[in-house]
């Protein structure tokens, strides 16, 4: 007979997804992260199989909480260029996330793992193109009320305002200038004209 799970998968979860968040996949170590789960090696390797496995499981829930969280902000808003305003200056502002200096666990992982493995090469981007999915819809839907121009290209539209949030949640990390970052976002959000 199969042993019941005795601790919360998804609080375990998120417990692993935030430990490499901070540290990365490389610096966090299994002790780490079973002490973060408040679980003991084989339940974690029962549960979730490998570090790595771990990794990609807390990487997709990562992603899809952080696309439903762009997806919502992009639905706020008198206007798309507001709802896209409210975005950038969501990420320009101080204090947005728990954890400023962590950044964003996508772009962390472009940086550290993408570069030498395709897997994650692949998940990171996939997130890219969906953020440039919901970017383009948001812009049509703006053409389409009028508020755009339907001379804007929207996919390259799209595609230059998701380059530009990801620098800017780079930027972030190192507690840039504030009047830099203002410039930045203004410039930035002038593509929707």
């Amino acid at each position: 007979m199969v042993r019941q799970r005795e601790f919360d998968t998804d609080k375990a979860l998120d417990a692993a997804m935030h430990t490499f968040w901070g540290k990365g996949f490389e610096a966090a170590s299994l002790n780490d992260l079973t002490t973060a789960m408040g679980i003991q090696r084989p339940s974690l390797y029962a549960a979730f199989g490998d570090k790595k496995e771990l990794f990609e499981t807390a990487l997709r829930r990562y992603t899809t909480q952080h696309a439903a969280q762009v997806r919502a902000r992009l639905q706020q808003g008198s206007s798309v260029r507001e709802a896209f305003r409210g975005l950038f200056e969501h990420i320009g502002a101080e204090g947005s996330v728990t954890e400023p200096s962590h950044g964003c666990f996508c772009i962390n992982t472009m940086v550290e793992l993408a570069p030498h493995d395709p897997k994650f090469a692949v998940l990171t981007r996939e997130h890219q193109m969906y953020l440039g999915v919901l970017f383009e819809e948001t812009i049509e839907r703006g053409q389409q009320s009028g508020e755009l121009s339907t001379d804007m290209n929207a996919s390259a539209v799209a595609q230059s305002l998701v380059v530009s949030m990801i620098g800017l949640t780079v930027l972030m990390k190192s507690g840039p200038d504030r009047l830099f970052v203002e410039q930045s976002i203004q410039v930035t959000l002038s593509l929707l004209q």
